[in-house]
């Protein structure tokens, strides 16, 4: 019998996708960049435009991870993308195969949509999870480096 199964997130699933996504901002020492709600993550992801999906990891029947993910879009390969934001297991249910089971499903999700590559990224840090991502078969992006523009400078942008 598997004791792992992967499921697809309803509106009922908000406070766990809350109290995972606080999780993993435990994990990675960013509590404090939290500004999640329940209210915007069901708004977000079940209202009427859903901007991000989540599948669901039950140990034992037992919610125990996510993974959390959007589409984007490759210029090169003409072809959609999954984005993963984040991945997370529960420290006690680690290292049993749970977040391998959310990748493969997200690289199932991958190909019935043809997307030509999922992607993430990972804290440098984070040596376990980046351990589990090479031991995977993925391979770090090093000749690039994220930039990223947060809401609170959008009006500096607006306004030059």
């Amino acid at each position: 019998m598997n004791k792992i199964k992967i499921r697809k997130a309803t509106e009922k699933d908000t406070p766990l996708i809350y109290s995972l996504i606080k999780g993993i901002a435990e994990y990675e020492k960013l509590s404090n960049k939290v500004t999640a709600t329940e209210e915007k993550i069901r708004e977000t992801l079940f209202g009427d435009k859903s901007y991000a999906e989540v599948i669901i990891a039950e140990y034992e029947n037992e919610p125990v991870g996510q993974a959390l993910f959007f589409h984007n879009y490759s210029t090169f390969l003409s072809q959609p993308g999954i984005y993963l934001e984040d991945l997370f297991v529960k420290p006690k249910f680690r290292n049993k195969g749970i977040g391998k089971e959310l990748l493969k499903s997200l690289v199932e999700i991958a190909k019935e949509r043809n997307c030509g590559r999922v992607e993430w990224m990972v804290l440098n840090w984070n040596k376990p999870a980046i351990d589990f991502y090479k031991s995977l078969g993925a391979v770090p992006m090093d000749k690039w480096t994220t930039y990223r523009l947060t809401s609170d400078k959008y009006e500096n942008l607006l306004n030059d």
